[in-house]
């Protein structure tokens, strides 16, 4: 069963803008910390906790907004004045393991950003 969908990904050239959404059941949403990611390492981009504490990657450097959609039940990736080397697959996760690793992926959409 599949927990989350990503959707919104695709091609914009620098400093364009895309959205990114994650849809996820309403228990993830209210219960769980969730994040994007990006490329192979999973480089944390995002994350947002259920109490709504934010943090972002360095590089974001006030780019990008995450958010919360409950009427949607999405968790929200805003990308303004996108790079070239914002290019890349992004992943949704959610919910955090005793293990303290996410349990839910999501399967990755990519975002692609040309000069």
């Amino acid at each position: 069963q599949v927990q989350l969908m990503e959707s919104g990904g695709g091609s914009v050239q620098t400093g364009g803008s895309l959205k990114l959404s994650c849809t996820a059941n309403e228990h993830i949403l209210k219960e769980c910390k969730m994040g994007w990611y990006r490329g192979d390492l999973r480089e944390s981009v995002a994350t947002i906790t259920n109490a709504g504490v934010i943090r972002y990657g360095n590089f974001v450097q006030g780019r990008f907004i995450i958010s919360k959609d409950s009427t949607r039940n999405t968790v929200d990736l805003q990308m303004h004045d996108l790079r070239v080397d914002d290019t890349g697959v992004y992943y949704c996760a959610a919910c955090r393991s005793s293990a303290d690793e996410y349990v839910y992926w999501g399967q990755g959409i990519q975002v692609t950003v040309s000069s």
